[in-house]
């Protein structure tokens, strides 16, 4: 009788150990795959893996409950029973959950973009079973719940390869207005990152209080947005300050008035 319940119990440590092994492994080689596979996504993978390894756990508690002669038909109706009343009681978790399935099925963003959600703004870092972490440019750790995430509005600034730059430059009505449209137009074509086509733009597009409006339009990569909106953007002041024109600001007159 001892033999048997020494049995059982090095059967049920076995079942035991190689579940934890094999959970670890199955993940590890899903995780590969996004190595060895430039188009497999890291974060899909990443994802796959975590539902394999605590699928195989679950398995693995299973089996090991049958090797030590514990009925798992009834045990199962019990656990059922108990994972109503926790699923009643983890209603926001596990909505958390199916909304981690579905950002992973319809990806609507992938790891290394960078988005505004749920009123945060971050680089995709990882997406697991119930949280998505952002990144910020100061590289602040943002970790928001998947339920959030899916029933807000997501803004996806990396979904495309190229982006338009949007600029408005004032100069003073008594600026040549030919000539300041010529620095500008330069500016763009002297500078490789702004592409071609579509052709650039600029445009008078207003007549403020102060100041004649250009509106400067550029298509550019997108990994050099910034980078060309600052270049530009230093590149006119200093354009415009060489060749004279004036980068009017607001005034405001002032009447004094004896009592």
């Amino acid at each position: 009788m001892d033999e048997e319940i020494i049995a059982k119990v090095l059967l049920a440590l076995a079942i035991f150990i190689a579940g934890i092994w094999g959970s670890g492994f199955l993940a590890r080689r899903i995780g590969n795959l996004a190595v060895r596979n430039t188009k497999f996504d890291p974060m899909l993978a990443r994802f796959i893996a975590s539902v394999a390894r605590w699928g195989i756990l679950v398995f693995a508690g299973i089996f090991m409950l049958e090797s030590l002669g514990v009925r798992t038909t009834s045990l199962a109706a019990a656990i059922g029973s108990i994972g109503i009343a926790i699923g009643l009681a983890l209603q926001g978790t596990l909505s958390h959950l199916a909304a981690g399935i579905m950002l992973v099925v319809f990806r609507p963003f992938k790891m290394g973009d960078f988005i505004n959600v749920a009123g945060q703004s971050g680089t995709v870092k990882q997406i697991t079973l119930f949280t998505t972490e952002l990144a910020t440019p100061d590289n602040v750790q943002i970790i928001i719940p998947n339920g959030d995430v899916w029933s807000s509005s997501i803004v996806n600034h990396s979904a495309h390869e190229t982006r338009r730059v949007d600029m408005v430059f004032g100069v003073s009505y008594d600026s040549d207005l030919k000539k300041a449209e010529g620095i500008l137009a330069g500016l763009i074509a002297a500078d490789a990152r702004c592409m071609s086509d579509p052709a650039p733009f600029v445009k008078v597009t207003n007549l403020g209080d102060s100041s004649v409006d250009f509106t400067v339009r550029v298509w550019c990569a997108a990994a050099d947005y910034w980078d060309v909106k600052f270049a530009l953007t230093r590149q006119a002041k200093d354009a415009f300050d060489t060749a004279g024109i004036d980068i009017p600001f607001p005034t405001r007159l002032q009447i004094n008035r004896e009592v």
